[in-house]
This record gives structure tokens, sequence and C-alpha cells, in this order.
């Protein structure tokens, strides 16, 4: 089957109940998603669906329907998105193993909410765990990375 991930077209040879969480690591080579639970609780595995954060572990391939974007490709080549600068700027990541899913679970949540409010942030981030605690961080980068989207 074909499938777009990160903008490039893919034929994968996979049985169509494949998760696409591990077409994305075991087939194409992209590992910056994670595997958390396998039942789509942690967030670990969020990747965009045109621009919806979806949980991959639980995403069969086979009922794939539009592009795939991976914390490989929210960015630009050598340009990071807001959500990931701010990351940074915020030394967010502790341990570091849920931060690709927060990551691409906070950019998604700004392309529809452009200026949250904390109440806004800890709703849909808590939908994410973290293990080390460090949603105090989270929440301010994710304030940042929405001023910068916003150009404020």
């Amino acid at each position: 089957m074909k499938i777009t991930v990160n903008g490039e077209m893919h034929d994968v040879a996979v049985a169509p109940d494949m998760p696409l969480l591990w077409v994305l690591r075991d087939e194409l080579k992209l590992t910056g998603t994670k595997y958390g639970c396998g039942i789509a609780q942690c967030g670990a595995c969020t990747v965009h669906i045109d621009g919806v954060a979806v949980r991959s572990c639980q995403m069969p391939v086979g009922d794939l329907e539009g592009e795939v974007t991976t914390i490989e490709g929210l960015g630009q080549p050598q340009v990071l998105h807001a959500v990931q600068a701010a990351w940074v700027e915020h030394q967010v990541a502790q341990c570091g193993y849920c931060q690709s899913g927060q990551i691409m679970a906070a950019a998604s949540f700004l392309d529809t909410n452009p200026d949250p409010t904390d109440a806004d942030i800890d709703r849909v981030m808590s939908a994410n765990l973290c293990r080390c605690g460090t949603y105090p961080r989270i929440r301010e980068a994710v304030k940042t990375a929405a001023a910068s989207l916003r150009g404020a």
C-alpha cells in the first residue's frame, strides 16, 4: 500500500491491520515516534494525520486516509517548528521519552487554538502523560509557541 509520510510517498508491504506506529518505526525507520502503552492512553505515539493529532499505536495502516506527519517532519529542514523551539527554550524535556508525542499534540492544538488559556493547555495536554512531571514547563512552552505562531 502507499502512504504519504512527511511529504514523501512510500510503498509499504505490510498487513492492513498493522498499527501505523510500527510502520513508521520498523518499516520507514522513523523512530522519533515512541511506543508507550500500546492502548492509546499515554500519547507517546502521537502523530498528525492531515494536521490532526492521532495515536499511531491504535491506527491500523489500512484505515489511514490522509498525510502523516511525524516529529521528524514537523519543522522544516534546519528550522524548528515554533513548538520545538519553545521546548528547547523552556528546557521541557527531562527524560525526553514522551516529548515527541507532547510536541505533536501541542502543535495540533495550537493550529485550532492560537491563544489558549492555562486551563485550555492543561485540559488538552493532560491527555499526554509525562512520567517526569514537566507539566509546568510544558504549559510555559505551549504559551511561548502560541505567542510565536501569532507573531507576538
